[in-house]
């Protein structure tokens, strides 16, 4: 066969869809008995699970809207059974891969199902998550707005559920489709954001109003983030071309502190004057409160300009869950973090603020030098330790 027909040959088939591909390597009606019936029990139990997931979801909505107690328990307990689903796929996929050892598109599929299935157990968990902190809600009797939760939720189970049926369907366009759906949610959980950050410092509840209700809304956020990725690895299934994730190529670190004006802004520029293109460091505060004037001016003297820098909030820190590393530079940061971002190191530096310290010029700038000296010397180490694992220089 000549390079020409060769070349014939290839345009031909890259004008194919990519789904029919899969359907062609994966003749359903020919298939024998038993990878059809593997394939179809391990899909039912797909779908089974995503089911489960989308009950629980709009039970939290409802438990959200009325402060149903009883409906809480129920998504709580329930999560057990979507637990249960998730170890049967495991095992179904497992037997899957040894019993017909797959090659091609069949085997992307047993790879795709055992990620999706990872994903689904996380929206289980954030279900749980949306119902304790409901719980919390109710037991204090606090007075919440409801409105843009339910904007939010309305927008984030359909993407669930549309992301499962493209997985089930095999549709790489569905996949797509949904996966635009994404900003919209992002937009909506920052109105919610600052909506209740408005409320707060407005003292219309306290923090433990507060958090709980963010807790409910990165939830909600993560949740359509766990649809993304399914759509993700139904693309990869389809096409068999595989997006990263976002955030893999770059190391992320945040420093935290109560008001971004003071630790946290020292920390970040000790940081970038590290030079290390492959990561990245951000600052951000409880609630944020304008840079203190005696840090702008002590961070001259080290050669570091920040006059112009805006205090940042934690909620106006995006993907806040791809962060590798997160920095409490005081102790009430744990108290916005009871549970900790999935896979995210959290380390504990907790010291003294000096832009409180009360003493003449020479003991104010003895409390910036010990600080600073503290964070310089721990931000080091860190990155070096960073570098080490990796086992490759960053420069």
């Amino acid at each position: 066969m000549t390079s020409a027909q060769n070349h014939t040959i290839l345009n031909s088939v890259n004008k194919i869809n990519n789904n029919e591909i899969l359907k062609m390597v994966i003749p359903t009606p020919h298939l024998e008995q038993s990878l059809q019936r593997d394939i179809d029990r391990i899909k039912g139990n797909v779908n089974e699970m995503g089911e489960l997931c989308e009950v629980a979801l709009k039970s939290c909505l409802k438990a959200f809207s009325t402060k149903n107690r009883q409906l809480v328990y129920g998504i709580i307990l329930r999560d057990q059974f979507i637990d249960e689903h998730e170890k049967e796929i495991d095992r179904l996929c497992l037997e899957f891969l040894v019993r017909q050892q797959p090659v091609g598109a069949l085997l992307r599929f047993a790879y795709a199902t055992i990620k999706i299935n990872l994903e689904l157990e996380r929206v289980g968990d954030y279900a749980e998550t949306i119902a304790r902190q409901t719980l919390k809600l109710i037991e204090r009797k606090i007075d919440y707005p409801v409105d843009q939760f339910n904007e939010m939720a309305n927008l984030t189970i359909p993407m669930l559920r549309d992301s499962i049926r493209a997985f089930l369907e095999q549709n790489p366009e569905l996949a797509s489709k949904t996966i635009q759906l994404e900003d919209a949610i992002d937009l909506k959980k920052r109105q919610i954001n600052a909506q209740l950050v408005d409320m707060f410092s407005k003292q219309v509840f306290t923090y433990k109003g507060f958090n709980p209700l963010i807790q409910i809304s990165r939830r909600w956020e993560r949740v359509s983030d766990q649809a993304r990725n399914i759509c993700m690895e139904t693309l990869y299934m389809c096409t068999g071309d595989y997006a990263k994730h976002p955030g893999s190529e770059a190391f992320r670190i945040l420093f935290i502190d109560e008001h971004n004006s003071c630790r946290s802004q020292i920390a970040e520029a000790i940081a970038n004057s590290l030079n290390q293109p492959r990561f990245i460091f951000s600052s951000a505060g409880i609630i944020p409160q304008p840079v203190e004037a005696r840090t702008i001016e002590f961070l001259k003297t080290k050669g570091y300009d920040i006059s112009r820098v805006v205090p940042k909030s934690i909620l106006e820190i995006p993907n806040l869950d791809h962060y590798n590393v997160i920095v409490a530079l005081s102790p009430e940061v744990r108290k916005a973090f009871p549970q900790k971002p999935r896979k995210t190191i959290f380390l504990d530096w907790s010291v003294k603020d000096p832009s409180k310290e009360e003493g003449n010029s020479a003991q104010v700038l003895a409390a910036y030098e010990e600080v600073y000296d503290f964070l310089k010397t721990n931000i080091t180490d860190l990155v070096n330790a960073v570098i080490n694992v990796n086992g490759k220089d960053t420069n």
